[in-house]
């Protein structure tokens, strides 16, 4: 049986041509996934096969169909996310598709593969991930295979705040080449908002990879385009899924200062009301939240400038008025790496290349500056689309979720902790945690989201735990207190806290309390490093500690940080491999390995920011 060319009717062609007529690229994407969940529904008949549909459900693959290997390294779990998406995208083109961690992958396979598809996310200053280290490392080094015969494209994820911007992503497109292998689609680089630019890429990746002519598999797995139910005013019906790119008007149901009067932090615990919303998540997941910038800023923007708020700017294919714009569609409060560069191009402004140069004078400037700082101290005649056209869009700042749903139901509860200080004679304020402090009151809606986070979870096993976290970083694990109570497990759990005093910064001490007289919590090790004249910090704890850590560990422990990933994790982390070094009695290149078997085992998960 032949295909028409075009099997539309003139009506219907004379429709597609209507309904295309400027479509933006985010909605051009949504149809794109519309029809692929169509295609999906009139395949499979009336039944839709699940996405995780078991190995013999499949139907025997034709020996001409196409293998993809996907590879994912990542450490909060989002490249991990974008490679599961990937492989229900290639299995419903009818693709071989399978999914691999870097921890799992033996990467000495790599010259056998026909086609790979690697996403990979850059740690820190240009760093890979731990899972995707001694893949990084083979791959770049001597040993490196020849891959004359393999196909491949990298998702590169990043951080436009950072230098040294989807360096891992790069390093590793840069030697595949290298290695003689064909990039199948150029290597994308994403910045914090990657959905787009991932979709697309894995859009061109499927593309090159499939002949025009190769039929989809008819029972494939791929989802249906059929909304979720949702309830409105307690009645269950069809309705809109909630998403970073459709957030939720969630209700502020409290909202409580529990630090202490004579503390200098001010920390909030904000209650969120999710009924009706579909919305769900884990211990360990946390919620976007969209913010808007801070009112004075913007104020102060337009003092230096002498622009016009009303003044219409370019906003991606829209235009929308400048206050619009820098309120609430443009980061302001932060300085980027990539913002820095753009502004000397545009300025030519030698002090600023100095800078720029200067990777310690780099380090200090992007350090608690913001756009104001830029305007003042590089000055240049600045129309205000220019302007606008290298500002990043303000992404959703994300907050450790504090609250386990099967505590706490229909609810979503964050620790915030608010940043505020002084420099150059003008108060800097962090976006989304003023914005919350001060703008926000009980009552209010805001918009947020839920951010999966597959990579800090709670053992399935209900084993042991230990938790280590400083400030905000224990609101996790309030999360995962509230779960294992609600299971009833009691014991096998161990805190680790940090922060300034005892008696102002001592956030939830009431519930550890109560937690620990009901047995759920077995033990609690607090560190205020203020307290006395010499600091004590979490990590000198674990030291105090160490010959009981190393047993948990031994016996199957599971271990948790959560913090500031500059300082605290990193004296954590040097901590923990003195205390396997010197309890195992073994070697520090032995003592590393212990620490990455932990690691690739699941047994050390971190979240840090």
């Amino acid at each position: 049986m032949s295909l028409k060319l075009n099997p539309l009717s003139d009506q219907q062609l004379t429709g597609l041509d209507q309904l295309v007529q400027g479509l933006t690229k985010e909605q051009t994407l949504w149809l794109s996934g519309y029809f692929e969940g169509r295609l999906a529904v009139l395949g499979a008949g009336s039944e839709v096969q699940p996405i995780s549909a078991p190995a013999a459900a499949v139907a025997p693959a034709p020996e001409n169909r196409i293998n993809l290997t996907i590879l994912f390294g990542t450490e909060t779990g989002h490249s991990q996310g974008l490679a599961e998406r990937l492989g229900e995208k290639a299995t419903f083109k009818g693709i071989n598709a399978q999914v691999y961690s870097l921890y799992d992958y033996n990467y000495k396979k790599l010259k056998e593969e026909e086609n790979v598809a690697i996403i990979v996310s850059t740690h820190g200053e240009g760093d890979p991930p731990d899972m995707a280290e001694d893949f990084h490392k083979y791959v770049t080094g001597n040993r490196a295979p020849q891959l004359g015969s393999t196909n491949y494209s990298v998702l590169a994820l990043g951080d436009k705040t950072y230098r040294n911007f989807c360096k891992t992503g790069e390093d590793i497109d840069d030697a595949l080449k290298s290695c003689g292998g064909y990039r199948i689609t150029s290597m994308v680089k994403c910045d914090v908002d990657y959905e787009q630019s991932a979709e697309i890429w894995m859009n061109n990746v499927l593309l090159n990879l499939t002949p025009a002519e190769a039929p989809a598999a008819s029972n494939s797995a791929a989802p249906a385009a059929t909304a979720p139910a949702t309830a409105v005013n307690g009645a269950a019906v069809v309705g809109e899924t909630f998403s970073k790119n459709n957030p939720y008007m969630a209700t502020v149901l409290d909202k409580v200062k529990i630090t202490g009067r004579d503390s200098d932090k001010e920390v909030y615990h904000v209650e969120l009301s999710l009924e009706g919303s579909g919305l769900e998540y884990e211990p360990g997941d946390s919620l976007g939240i969209f913010t808007q910038n801070p009112t004075d800023l913007v104020e102060a923007i337009f003092e230096q400038t002498g622009f016009d708020p009303e003044q219409q700017v370019d906003f991606g294919e829209d235009k929308i008025g400048l206050k619009e714009a820098l309120s609430h569609h443009l980061e302001i409060t932060t300085l980027t790496y990539d913002l820095l560069e753009k502004y000397y191009e545009k300025t030519k402004n030698a002090d600023l290349l100095k800078i720029l140069e200067d990777e310690d004078a780099l380090n200090d400037y992007l350090y608690g500056h913001d756009v104001l700082d830029l305007l003042e101290d590089f000055p240049f005649q600045w129309n205000a689309n220019k302007l606008v056209s290298i500002l990043r869009p303000v992404p959703p700042r994300l907050y450790s979720i504090s609250s386990s749903m099967e505590s706490v139901g229909e609810e979503v509860h964050a620790t915030i902790s608010v940043v505020r200080y002084e420099r150059k004679n003008r108060t800097r304020k962090g976006a989304c945690s003023s914005y919350l402090s001060d703008g926000v009151e009980v009552d209010d809606q805001i918009p947020v989201y839920i951010e999966k986070n597959p990579a800090f979870k709670l053992p399935l096993n209900g084993s042991r735990i230990i938790m280590v976290g400083a400030g905000t970083g224990v609101a996790p694990y309030r999360a995962f207190m509230q779960h294992r109570e609600s299971q009833g497990m009691k014991g096998n759990t161990w805190l680790f806290f940090g922060d300034r005093r005892f008696s102002s910064d001592f956030l939830y001490q009431a519930e550890w309390q109560k937690l620990l007289k009901s047995e759920h919590l077995e033990r609690m090790d607090v560190a205020f490093s203020r307290d006395q004249e010499e600091k004590v910090y979490v990590q000198h704890k674990l030291k105090e500690n160490q010959k009981e850590v190393f047993e948990w560990l031994e016996n199957g422990a599971y271990l948790y940080l959560c913090g500031d990933m500059k300082h605290m994790a990193k004296d954590v982390n040097k901590a923990l491999l003195e205390i396997v070094q010197a309890q195992g009695g073994i070697s520090q290149e032995q003592a590393e390995k212990y620490i990455k078997n932990l690691k690739r085992e699941k047994r050390f998960q971190t979240d840090v920011y």
